[in-house]
C-alpha cells in the first residue's frame, strides 16, 4: 500500500470526521467508556481497547504505513500516532 503524507491536522480532520459521521454512535456506550479507540484515518477502520496500544499494533500490522488517530471514548481527548511502531522482545 502507498503511504499517505498528511499533516497530524490532517490525520486528525479525518478521523474525527469517521468519528463523528458513524463511528460515535456504534461505540459510545457506558462499557465503553473512558477505553480508547484507534481509528485508521484513511480506511475508516478503527478498533477499541483499555490502551489503545493492541490495537494500533494490529491496524499497523494490516497496514505498516496508517496514519492512526487516538480518541478516549466519552472524552475531547486524542492523540495521533504516525511513525513507526515496532513490538520489543519480552
Amino acid at each position: 500500500m502507498q503511504s499517505i503524507f498528511w499533516s497530524v491536522e490532517e490525520v486528525a480532520q479525518r478521523a474525527k470526521q469517521f468519528y463523528e459521521n458513524g463511528i460515535r454512535q456504534n461505540v459510545e456506550y457506558d462499557d465503553n467508556i473512558g477505553k480508547m479507540i484507534v481509528i485508521d484515518a484513511e480506511t475508516g477502520e478503527y478498533g477499541i481497547d483499555p490502551t489503545g496500544v493492541e490495537t494500533a499494533l494490529k491496524l499497523k500490522q494490516k497496514n505498516p504505513n496508517a496514519r492512526l488517530f487516538t480518541i478516549r471514548i466519552g472524552y475531547d481527548v486524542a492523540v495521533s500516532f504516525g511513525g513507526a511502531m515496532e513490538r520489543t522482545a519480552e
